[in-house]
């Protein structure tokens, strides 16, 4: 394994995810390149009007946060690792990233929520499972509960 795309979002499914995805580039010493997507757009809501607006998203601080996180987990693991600031569609810009890179694994985060609320809501975990063509770790997180400090996690490996 030669090249490792660890995906954050910040949360602690996504933090356990990133650990995981360094404890392995370490032992398989891949390079490592870690991604975070934020939105195209902001949407707003009118109050009492039940409509809502859409503006360009600037991207900020709290962009950059995942980013900036998973980078000084792995300095202090002395783990070296280049991150990307990407702006889309989080399962379109996962899985582009991961072939533009060449990625020999995609390693994201899942927040356990089960079958109905990733139906209502979308997955992007389960996303990206159905539009790559690469390896990919899913790092299940327990539903509204806090990362643990033993994540679990299954490997789904797709052909």
């Amino acid at each position: 394994m030669n090249r490792i795309l660890i995906a954050t979002d910040g949360s602690p499914a996504a933090n356990d995810a990133v650990e995981i995805g360094l404890e392995l580039g370490a032992e398989q010493r891949a390079a490592v390149t870690i991604v975070h997507v934020a939105p195209p757009f902001d949407v707003i809501p009118w109050s009492g009007v039940g409509m809502t607006s859409a503006f360009p998203h600037e991207l900020g601080e709290s962009d950059r946060a995942p980013l900036e996180q998973a980078a000084e987990l792995a300095e202090q693991h002395g783990i070296e690792v280049s991150t990307e600031l990407l702006v889309g569609d989080p399962v379109d810009e996962i899985v582009a990233c991961a072939d533009s890179h060449d990625a020999d694994l995609i390693v994201i985060g899942s927040r356990g929520h089960g079958a109905l609320v990733s139906a209502l809501l979308g997955s992007v975990s389960l996303g990206v499972l159905h539009e790559t063509r690469r390896p990919v770790l899913v790092v299940r997180g327990a539903c509204g509960e806090p990362a643990t400090e033993t994540p679990t996690f299954r490997t789904v490996v797709q052909r």
